[in-house]
């Protein structure tokens, strides 16, 4: 059974690491797939507290989205892993602009932004479900040997998705920033890459 475990758990790793996404990163489990909600993820406490089923749509594909499919099954996470000075997290990219692939106005301030601003969007369980709300409030990416500060405007939905607020997008992974093109290149990061291993930390 302990190896049973084993075996579901690295299974549910090569799954989420072989279908990165720009606008975040995406995990598919098919219908008829037996995976455990309990599984536990890298370097933190977070487990899947459930599963979104996918629901076909209008996916604005712009920065290599990864859109839902029907009679899919994506993970939805309830929690991020611990914030500390130097938090993992892969960077991904966004455009938080009027028809652009982030879907409607940004959670925390209503409002659309420009590629050229310094902002991102967290995953749910760091945006307000760890106990530090950090909508508006600045924190540090460190990423290819350089550091930018940017705020924080909306949430990487890792519990909801496949609608068209989310641009029929499945829901967020966990250890998400998905970031402007702007930060990308403050970072010196080009776009097509899609998908950085960073750190992070409060302001």
């Amino acid at each position: 059974m302990a190896n049973l475990k084993k075996l579901l758990a690295m299974f549910a790793l090569v799954m989420f690491l072989s279908q990165l996404r720009v606008h975040g990163v995406s995990v598919s489990v098919g219908s008829s797939a037996n995976v455990t909600t309990e599984t536990k993820h890298l370097r933190g406490r977070c487990h899947i507290s459930g599963f979104l089923h996918g629901k076909s749509g209008d996916c604005n594909r712009d920065h290599g989205s990864v859109c839902c499919k029907d009679g899919h099954r994506y993970p939805q996470f309830r929690c991020s892993p611990p914030v500390s000075a130097d938090t993992p997290a892969i960077l991904t990219l966004n455009s938080f602009a009027r028809g652009g692939d982030g879907g409607g106005k940004s959670f925390c301030d209503n409002r659309f932004h420009k590629d050229t601003e310094l902002v991102v969007a967290l995953s749910t369980g760091w945006l307000r479900l760890d106990g530090k709300r950090r909508c508006n409030k600045m924190i540090r990416i460190n990423g290819n040997g350089r550091a930018v500060l940017a705020k924080v405007v909306d949430e990487c939905d890792s519990v909801y998705g496949c609608d068209a607020e989310h641009n029929f997008e499945p829901p967020c992974p966990y250890n998400d920033v998905d970031a402007s093109p702007a930060v990308w290149k403050a970072l010196g990061l080009k776009e097509k890459i899609g998908v950085f291993k960073i750190t992070w930390s409060d302001v």
